[in-house]
This record gives C-alpha cells, sequence and structure tokens, in this order.
C-alpha cells in the first residue's frame, strides 16, 4: 500500500513540478511582450503612431501609457506582488480591447492578443501561485 502512496505522491509531485514550470513560463512571455510594449511606447513612439491615431489615443499618452505598462509588468514578474500586477494587467489589456471595439475592430488581431495576453496573465498566476489556486479551486 505504501509503493502505491509513493507512487501517486511521486506523479502530483511532478504534475504540480510541470504546472509551476508552465506558469513560469506563461508568465515570463506576458512580462517580455509588456515590456517590449511599454519600451516602444517610451522610446519608439513613432513606430505605434498610426496605431495611436487608429483608436483615437494622442501620441502624447505614450509619455504616460508606457511606465503605467512597464510597472504593471514588473509588479506581475514580483512574487510578492504579483496578485496587484496581474489586477493592473488585466485593466490594462481591457482597456485596449474596449479601444478596438469602440472603432468597430471587434476580433481584431490586437484585439485578440490582448485577450490572450489576459488569460496568460491569470493563467500563468494559478499555476504558479498555491494562494489563487486556493481561492479559484478549478478542479476538486
Amino acid at each position: 500500500m505504501s509503493k502505491t502512496m509513493n507512487t501517486h505522491q511521486l506523479s502530483e509531485t511532478m504534475t504540480l513540478h510541470r504546472a509551476l514550470w508552465a506558469g513560469h513560463i506563461m508568465s515570463a512571455i506576458v512580462v517580455i511582450v509588456l515590456v517590449a510594449d511599454g519600451t516602444i511606447q517610451l522610446f519608439a513612439p513613432a513606430q505605434i503612431a498610426s496605431m495611436l491615431q487608429e483608436t483615437g489615443f494622442a501620441m502624447d499618452l505614450t509619455r504616460v501609457v508606457g511606465p503605467i505598462i512597464l510597472a504593471s509588468a514588473i509588479l506581475y514578474a514580483i512574487p510578492a506582488t504579483a496578485v496587484l500586477g496581474a489586477i493592473l494587467v488585466t485593466g490594462f489589456l481591457g482597456g485596449a480591447i474596449c479601444a478596438h471595439v469602440r472603432i468597430g475592430e471587434l476580433g481584431s488581431p490586437p484585439e485578440l492578443i490582448s485577450l490572450l495576453l489576459g488569460a496568460m496573465t491569470w493563467g500563468g498566476l494559478y499555476l504558479r501561485d498555491p494562494r489563487i489556486r486556493a481561492i479559484l479551486p478549478l478542479i476538486h
């Protein structure tokens, strides 16, 4: 009986280890994309000028939005502040989705990317943080 228990415990440990790695990878992708976006907004706003113009945002807002994106990404990357970072990232991505819906671009690539990043933000956090799994038990 103990051999069966040990095999079961080993299986659970391996599954948890894989989930943890998957969560870290998903979270790293989110952070990389957000840091790239924030950096472009701060240091190369001309590259995104046409997209800003299409969505109705002024170019001056890149000086405000860039640091907000970078701060959110940093907060999300730090385990102690990851939940706050995830909330801020979700708010930012929700605003991006809303901007595209407002101009009639329902289902556009930027909107779908924002939706995917939002799902990856919380999915990565769920897999890497036992506190989130305790609050949101998806599997009983």
